[in-house]
Formats: structure tokens, sequence, C-alpha cells
């Protein structure tokens, strides 16, 4: 496989011996650390001096629209590493480039040419959301996953090392069941570098559907590029563990439930954790009936040999595409006298699932609970009861019921209720139905892969949350799409968008999400809608970010995020009404960060930064961004003693990475 390497220009500084003295303070990790943890330790922009945060540069990254392949590229979600002085940013592509940390200028680029296998069947596109380091005797290396291929790359000058694998690449496909194609078999979260591991999930487009792939996460020796171990999500014989889930051995024909959000690391422990998401179809059951483990499932592994130690399922059966699609967080909490360390996981449903990391056991009891199982889908089976945390609440509402009817006047209150009646409505876990059902949250959560911050000093976990509403209805594939098998594809579409509901159906509204593909979904928020000339069936905020105080399992407080999309705004219904100053941007791209200073950041997808007080969730500073959000702000200083918060923007050829300062 023929590389292109451009070196923009090279650079001499020690990356193996730290200066005395320094001011520095890395970012070495996606998540900020192992554990995911999203938190800066750094002080230098407070609350009060805030409002002086100005762009200090900007870079904008070398993928482009590419006739030959068919390529485009997606949403620059890249969370850049800071070490000794730095960046280390990927882009959509799956490529990745070295910046100078203070000036951003670019230093190096590594084109791993992964467009030639052509455009991802993800209607979220192309995507690359971070990359790892691997240290051998003190010497760095970038480990790059990049679709079916791992590049091991010199962190000083981005060549790749020529011992490793083939000329420094190796196949992470090769010798895994159920490979058929390998454009179907993609990356879009960093590794995790444990000893000499390299770690990976994988990302599976869900419009595949025939001998579509099993969610597996591997290990590569970062030495050798030999695998070292591979755990299936979806079990491979009758006598792995879960198999007696799938009734009639389902899981034989069935893909997917692969993990395609960033993992977390207990390193001194060993333990790994993977959020691992729906099975093939996400709307239709037929085909696999049983509770389907371990699909969405946090499951920890033996990092050391990829083991399962122990797991837990939170949702049954699934039939509305609720992956767990953020990196889990491991926290130490102090929960009635006792400190406890724990793993704790934000979900699409809107919950949060908190356990003991090492037992598994339930911090607060989860308690399965019945669910309405009425389903006019054929062959559908839908599973009996759901799991429920006792604590703490969900930081969404979930299900739609007449009662939560957008209520910002009467009329519009009226027009609403009518707007719920057309469909099929209920509490959370209401199936997928034939004539169509309202869902809440949305395919888009709920969290999302942005996922949660923990500050460690307070026990607070912090989680940027969409408030949303969608419809959709199931119907039978006609056989014009290729990959989806017609003999049991029973596919989703919007409620009243089209005749067939096919794999093809059309799209609502929504904002996909990582895996999904316009293919195999059609999905709204519940915004376009004939009566209410399109508002939202709902009252606002349709974003908010949430304080969870982990110690306590209550909700510590909740702030709308984002200026609400001016169609609500100039929405004829609403001529002369006062609204809220934040209706909350519904979007699925990026999270939070927090700071020992005291501030929370999180962009909405508005064109804005925030900045809220991490206390009391007052919104208290917003930056202006050349393109809207789409990644996980982090933050480092360098050497001179300046500190940055840095986000990925924009999607396509209309991106930058931003730096912020003080100015």
């Amino acid at each position: 496989m023929k590389r292109i390497l451009a070196i923009a220009s090279l650079v001499t500084v020690s990356m193996t011996v730290p200066l005395a003295q320094s001011r520095q303070v890395e970012w070495l990790y996606y998540g900020g650390d192992q554990g995911g943890s999203k938190y800066s330790t750094l002080t230098d922009v407070t609350p009060g001096n805030v409002q002086q945060l100005q762009i200090a540069w900007q870079w904008k990254h070398f993928d482009v629209n590419m006739e030959k392949y068919g390529t485009t590229p997606g949403q620059f979600e890249a969370v850049p590493l800071m070490i000794d002085g730095v960046l280390y940013v990927t882009t959509p592509y799956n490529n990745i480039a070295a910046l100078d940390a203070e000036t951003g200028k670019e230093l190096w680029r590594f084109d791993g040419e992964g467009y030639k296998l052509g455009q991802l069947l993800s209607a979220s596109g192309w995507k690359m959301r971070g990359t790892a380091v691997w240290r051998d005797r003190g010497k760095p290396y970038i480990l790059l996953n990049s679709r079916s291929h791992l590049f091991k790359l010199d962190a000083q000058t981005g060549k790749p090392v020529p011992d490793f694998g083939s000329q420094g690449f190796v196949s992470i496909t090769d010798g895994l069941p159920r490979i058929s194609d390998e454009r179907h078999y993609t990356q879009s979260s960093p590794p995790v570098i444990y000893k000499d591991l390299v770690i990976m999930g994988s990302q599976i487009p869900d419009r595949v559907q025939i001998a579509d792939p099993v969610g597996q996460v591997q290990a590569i020796n970062a030495r050798t590029g030999k695998r070292a171990w591979v755990f299936s999500v979806i079990p491979q014989s009758s006598s792995d563990a879960g198999a007696e889930s799938w009734d009639n051995e389902s899981w034989r024909r069935t893909g997917h439930g692969n993990v395609w959000a960033a993992m977390a690391l207990d390193e001194a422990r060993g333990l790994i954790y993977l959020p691992t998401t729906t099975p093939s179809s996400d709307y239709y059951g037929g085909q696999r009936p049983g509770a389907n483990l371990f699909a969405e499932s946090l499951v920890c592994l033996d990092a050391n040999t990829g083991k399962m130690k122990w797991h837990f399922q939170t949702v049954h059966h699934g039939l509305w595409d609720w992956d767990i699609p953020a990196q889990p967080n491991l926290v130490t909490i102090t929960v009635d006298g006792k400190r406890i360390d724990a793993v704790a996981q934000v979900t699409k449903r809107g919950d949060t699932f908190v356990f003991d990391r090492v037992t598994g056991r339930p911090i607060w009891p989860i308690v399965e609970r019945p669910v309405d199982t009425k389903s006019d889908v054929p062959g559908e089976k839908v599973y009996p009861t759901q799991p429920f945390p006792t604590r703490p609440p969900a930081f969404v509402p979930q299900g739609v019921l007449l009662e939560d009817a957008n209520n910002l006047t009467p009329e519009i209150k009226a027009l609403a209720e009518a707007e719920i009646k057309r469909f099929r409505y209920g509490p959370i876990f209401t199936p997928p139905s034939l004539d169509g059902t309202w869902q809440r949250p949305t395919t888009s959560g709920g969290a999302n892969w942005g996922g949660a911050a923990f500050d460690a000093e307070t026990g607070f976990l912090y989680v940027r949350a969409n408030n949303g509403t969608s419809t959709s209805r199931v119907g039978k594939n006609d056989g014009t799409d290729p990959l989806v098998d017609v003999d049991y594809a029973y596919t989703f579409g919007r409620a009243g968008g089209g005749g067939r509901g096919a794999a093809r159906g059309a799209r609502g509204g929504g904002n996909p999400e990582p895996g999904d593909d316009a293919g195999a979904a059609g999905r709204g928020r519940g915004a376009a809608t004939a009566g209410l000339r399109g508002l939202p069936v709902i009252s606002p905020p349709y974003a908010v970010v949430v304080a969870i105080d982990l110690n306590k399992g209550e909700i510590a407080w909740k702030a709308p995020l984002g200026e609400g999309p001016a169609s609500i705004r100039n929405n004829p219904l609403l001529k002369g009404v006062a609204l809220p100053e934040r209706l909350g941007n519904a979007n699925n791209h990026g999270g939070v960060l927090v700071t020992r200073s005291g501030l929370v950041f999180c962009a909405a997808g508005d064109g804005y930064l925030y900045g809220f007080d991490k206390k009391t969730g007052k919104e208290i500073w917003r930056g202006q961004l050349p393109f809207p959000q789409g990644a996980n702000p982090m933050s480092y200083r360098t050497k001179s003693g300046k500190q940055f918060i840095v986000l990925s923007t924009g999607t396509g050829e209309d991106n930058a990475l931003v730096a912020f300062a003080l100015q």
C-alpha cells in the first residue's frame, strides 16, 4: 500500500527529557486521562477572567473532496493530544498532522490514503476523533488506526516505522471472521494503549446488513504488529458466554454490536471498559429474538488477555438505536461515607449507570421493570423488561406523553397535542410500529459520543444532552437495496415520510450519529410537523448541560445550551411571544471540558463556545467560532506559560482547529 508523506517542516525539540521547572501542562490522552475525565488541572483561565478569552490561532486540515474516489470529508471531530509542545491532530480521512502548540504552525503531516477505499456507508461520513501515543524506552510513537489499518509513526517526523508490519502498518482485518469487504470496517475513535498493546474497537455502518461484520475489540502488539487477543461482542459459538440470550442461535447471522465509542482503561488494575452498540438491525429484532448479550452493554475486560470480567446490559433486545455512545468515566466517589472506585456510563437513553469498577456491582440499585411489549411488526418479540437505575435520575426527559406537549402558548399546546396523537405515544421503551411511534430521546440521545466530564474534587459528572423527539415506523424492505437481506430486514423510516420505509428510506430532520447510515434509518426531532409549522412538539430547552452529583446520585443543576434555531425563533406561531434567551441547540457534536478553576466549557453547534460556572450552571461567557463546533474541547499550557482552550470546528472543507487564549 503506497503512502504519501508530506513534511512541511521538521522539528528538533526534545520529546524525551522534560524541562526542569517547566510550566508546561500536557494533554496526553483523548479524554485527558485513560479514565476519560475530560478534566483540566489548569487554573489560569478562571470565571473572573474568562471574558478575556479570544482566538489566538486557527489551523485548517488538508482533507478535501476527492471525485476520483467519491469521498467527502465529514465532521471535524478530533481532540488533539499535546505532548512536549506539539499537538497531534487527526483529520476526517483518518490522516494526522503535528502542529506547534504555541502557534498552530504545521510541522508535518501523514496521509494514510484511507480514502482510496471510497466513501463510507455511514450518514455521519468520514471522521476520526483522535490518536494515541506509545513510548518505547522514552521515545514516543503515534499509533493511528485508519480504516482497516494500524500505522506506527515516528512522533518527531511523522514517518512510518519500517520494522512495524509492512513498512509501518499492519492490517487489522486480516484473520477476523465476517469481514467480507474491508470497506465496511472502519475506525472513528482512538486506540487505548496498555503496556505494549494497542486496543481498538471498530465502526461498522448500520446500512450493511448482509454478512455484516461482528463487533470485535482487538489488541495489537505495538512492537511486533501481531494480534494479541480478540473479544467478540456477539457470541460466536453456542458455548460462548451470552449465547443463551440469542434465541434460535440468532447470533449466527447477526452483526454489529460493535464498539465505535472511545474506551476507558484502569491502567493500575489492567481493566478496560467497552461501551457496546445495538446489533443489526437497529430497529427491527425479529431475526434476533432474546436479550442479545453483549450488545448495548458496558463490558469490562482483562486488558492483558481480552477475557471478560463483568458486564451489564443497559437495553435488552434493542429496537431504538440506543447504542452506548460515549467513553465510560472512571471515577472515585464517596457514597454513604464509603470511598468507591467506580465507573459511570452515560447513555443515549438518558440514564447514567454507575458500578463498582472492579466487581461490576451497581452503586445504587438497578431495577428490572415491565415495559410495553405490544408490537404490530411481523416477527417482532419485544423484550418484557428493561433496567432502570434508581439513582441518579435521568438527565433528560424520557418518553412522549400528551402532558409533554409544547406549551409556549395555548394555541401551540393544542396543536402539539394533536400532533402527538397522530402516532403511537407512550413512556420510554414504547416499541417502534408500522404506523409510527414517538421516541424520546432520539437515536442521537440523550448523551452521545461527546460523553461526560468528571471533577474528582467535587464528585460532579457533567454531560451535554439533547431533549428531542423523533417519529419512526417500520416497513418491510422492498428488495431494492443490495446491502439488506429482504428475507428478514424490516427497516426504519420517518413516520409519514414516505411509502416503503425501506433501507433507502427517507431521512427525518434529526442529526445522524456515528455509526448511523442515511439508508438505514430515517429520523427527526419531531420538529418538521405541518400543524406546528415546524415547531417541536415539546417545550424547550432542546439541549442542556447537566451536572450530576455522583456522591449523592442527584442532579445538581441543568443549564440550557445554545440560542436555538432561528427557524423556531422566527416561527409565525411565536410572533410576539417572549422566548427564553437560550432555547438549546439539539445536535450530537461533542461534549464538555471541566477545569479545576471552576469552568465548564461546551459548544452547542450554533457557532459559539460557551463557558459555565461549574458550581451553579450559570452561563458566564461565550466566544464565537468560525464554524459550528464538531468535537470536545481540550486544554493545555505551553512552556511559555500560556493556557489554550482548543476545539475542532466545521465539516467538509469548511473547518478549523481553533485555539483560544487570554489576551
